[in-house]
């Protein structure tokens, strides 16, 4: 004979736009985080411009216009992203290790960093 079980929880929802999404847990139960901000959006495409060189100099994707396809960017978006390799070793660097940004906007963009990436003499 089948018994039956009754399992009792507390759900939470909050508001994102225009639905309703279960919290996984009450804000009770969250541990307050300390605000840690959040990693320039340099750094990451800098770290992104790394990863697809890799993928394109080990023959992972042909080209980096198929990889314009898989992305669904423009192969000049593709290009800018790129071009961020060409900056010298110690600039790649510094870039991937800028500190987290609290609040406001970034500091310095991929744009500012397209003319100094085009100078074809680091010394």
């Amino acid at each position: 004979m089948p018994q039956s079980m009754t399992i009792h929880r507390r759900i939470h929802f909050h508001a994102k736009g225009r639905r309703r999404v279960l919290r996984q847990k009450p804000r009770d139960d969250l541990a307050a985080k300390p605000d840690e901000g959040r990693v320039p959006r340099v750094a990451r495409l800098m770290a992104l411009a790394i990863h697809l060189a890799k993928l394109v100099d080990s023959g992972e994707v042909p080209d980096y216009s198929t990889l314009a396809d898989i992305g669904h960017v423009s192969r000049a978006r593709i290009t800018q992203i790129v071009n961020l390799t060409l900056l010298a070793p110690d600039i790649q660097e510094a870039i991937l290790f800028l500190p987290t940004i609290k609040h406001g906007p970034d500091q310095i963009t991929e744009r500012d960093l397209r003319p100094l990436a085009a100078e074809p003499d680091w010394a």
